[in-house]
């Protein structure tokens, strides 16, 4: 099997945005649950690792000091700070109590798995309370306060690392986009659902980079209800031939599971079962591999895709019948989808002929740009 690193602590999940938020840190106390229920992390070569916080220094190779100041004072609820220059106060962004704490511990949380692969201690680490991959330099977004994604690359470039980012949430990842936009040595790829549909309202096939980063970013954007046949056809057509000519030292992924179709915030119809046949291909392509969580919002639904994510990492097969415990407690039964959603063949097909030509228009463009290491 391969020797991987699970990054958790109860502290991750004792606070958070807020009862009503969509970001509920229970998701994250139920995946742990679900992993331990099945004793992923009884064999020597699965490791539990605990996170710690983010120094100021780490968090300054993104975000401004400025930020990481404002940050921490709305956090302690001093007066003074101008909470809306930085984007906080709104539904997706609130100021909450420990906030600074919560989120460097998040951020620390990706350092601690990006030492772990980096010493060659573990060929796999999945930091799952991270991937926050909208914030920016000076301000929050999409429920992002520290880009922890962005941090840990301007950590590897730093080591002279070429680095491939593979993000699958349903969101498009345009943080970490701007943040290597004119990069040569970053290869971003987001596929998510159209920004025409859905926030951050970006992700277009024709942004490519610029300067000499000019055709290492890379968008595939999905018209809504698409499904797993649709969106793993276009991964394995698409993602494969970008790492294996860009040839990349480390391959971070950012795995939100918010394209299941149950999800409440989307409109993307994949299944656990599509999701995972994305994250094995992942698997094949990656020679060091760090992962992040991300979004995912059904509490049913991340547990069980995340449990079966780190089956893959680690090679380990999980019986569908979950554990008498876990159901007991939360009355789940079974880790893959008994049911898959309903499309009709008009909605499949149109979602099919759009995944079609972004794979063909990427094909023509960012593939004939990427040089090898």
């Amino acid at each position: 099997m391969t020797k991987t690193a699970f990054i958790c602590s109860e502290k991750l999940w004792e606070r958070g945005h807020g009862e009503a938020h969509p970001l509920k840190p229970e998701r994250l106390k139920r995946t742990y649950e679900l992993l331990d229920a099945y004793g992923a992390f009884d064999s020597e070569d699965s490791l539990l690792v605990s996170p710690r916080q983010a120094t100021v220094e780490e968090i300054c190779l993104f975000h401004s000091p400025e930020y990481i100041t404002a940050v921490q004072k709305l956090g302690r609820g001093e007066e003074g700070v101008n909470a809306a220059r930085y984007n906080f106060g709104t539904g997706d962004n609130p100021v909450f109590a420990g906030m600074y704490e919560t989120e460097a511990l998040k951020l620390g949380a990706g350092m601690v798995a990006l030492e772990l692969v980096l010493s060659g201690e573990v060929e796999v680490a999945f930091s799952f309370a991270g991937g926050m991959h909208h914030a920016r330099p000076a301000y929050a977004s999409g429920f992002c306060v520290f880009n922890d994604i962005a941090v840990a690359i301007h950590r590897m470039l730093v080591e002279g690392l070429r680095v491939a980012y593979i993000d699958i949430d349903v969101h498009h990842g345009d943080g970490v986009q701007a943040a290597f936009y004119d990069n040569d040595r970053v290869l971003t790829i987001s596929l998510h659902e159209s920004g025409y549909y859905l926030f951050p309202g970006s992700g277009f096939t024709e942004e490519i980079g610029k300067g000499v980063g000019r055709g290492y970013t890379v968008n595939l954007p999905f018209a809504p209800y698409t499904d797993d046949e649709t969106y793993v056809w276009a991964f394995r057509a698409l993602v494969p031939p970008l790492i294996q000519k860009f040839e990349p030292d480390i391959v971070v992924t950012q795995l939100g599971i918010d394209t299941h179709y149950q999800d409440p915030l989307a409109h993307l119809c994949l299944t656990v079962e599509g999701y995972v046949a994305v994250v094995e291909t992942i698997k094949s392509l990656a020679p060091r591999w760090l992962s992040f969580g991300g979004g995912g919002y059904e509490l049913d639904v991340v547990p069980r895709a995340w449990t079966l994510t780190y089956g893959v990492m680690r090679g380990q097969e999980f019986p569908d019948e979950i554990p008498s415990y876990y159901t007991d407690k939360y009355g789940l039964t079974t880790l893959r989808d008994r049911k898959k959603p309903f499309l009709d063949e008009q909605m499949k097909d149109r979602a099919r002929r759009q995944a079609e030509a972004g794979v063909e228009a990427l094909k023509n463009t960012v593939l004939r740009s990427i040089q090898g290491g």
